[in-house]
């Protein structure tokens, strides 16, 4: 069976203004910017904190063990205000019932912790298109590793020989390529078109065009 497995933080939605406004949430004043630090907050909660406590001076041997400290509180925030500002990209979910339509399974395999993944596609109202979750404490080991991701492919019912991992940073191409597996990275996030710079199969533009695209890597 054809296997699509999504990406979700800056692949299926917009989730950066409500994870900035979390990490700044456990310093006395604002850090980060939503705009300009968009990027950062798609690879997780530990680089914004990270990114956060490096621009407090705190010194480097210490920023570890701080982050450690504020990770409790920051995804304490971050569930309360899970999708205060956090949106589907356009077409996505018109784009989850094409491919399903045409026989395609579906997967999340993302690096946010799964109670979080889970009660957001909820908030978001689709999370009944997977038909597989996964998210960064389902197993010993998450993304770039590629059993995260071949994890996911099996629990959706896939095989590998034909499956795309759809997602949108260096993390998501690695871990695909370690798979063995095409990754379409999303052309319209922080990045824009620049994310070609990253060899993926192709660069999605818009959602619109993603089942074609789809198409043309004859999985």
């Amino acid at each position: 069976m054809r296997t699509a497995i999504f990406d979700l933080d800056g692949t299926l939605a917009d989730t950066s203004a409500d994870l900035i406004a979390a990490a700044n949430g456990g310093f006395s004043a604002p850090l980060l910017d939503p705009v300009a630090d968009s990027l950062v907050a798609f690879h997780g909660g530990r680089a914004m904190l990270r990114l956060a406590h490096a621009r407090t001076g705190t010194p480097e041997a210490e920023i570890e063990a701080a982050i450690e400290a504020a990770l409790p509180g920051f995804l304490s925030r971050y569930e309360a205000g899970i999708d205060t500002h956090t949106r589907l990209y356009d077409g996505a979910a018109r784009a989850l019932d094409r491919l399903a339509g045409q026989g395609w399974a579906l997967g999340v395999c993302t690096n946010k912790p799964v109670a979080l993944a889970e009660l957001l596609l909820t908030r978001l109202g689709i999370r009944d298109r997977f038909a597989a979750m996964l998210g960064a404490d389902s197993l010993p080991v998450r993304k770039p590793d590629p059993r995260h991701l071949l994890e996911t492919i099996a629990r959706a019912g896939g095989d590998a020989g034909r499956a795309v991992l759809v997602g949108d940073t260096e993390t998501d191409v690695l871990a695909a390529r370690a798979a063995g597996v095409p990754c379409v990275l999303v052309g319209f996030g922080p990045e824009g078109a620049g994310v070609a710079r990253l060899g993926p199969a192709a660069v999605l533009a818009s959602y619109t065009h993603l089942p074609e695209i789809l198409e043309r890597l004859d999985l």
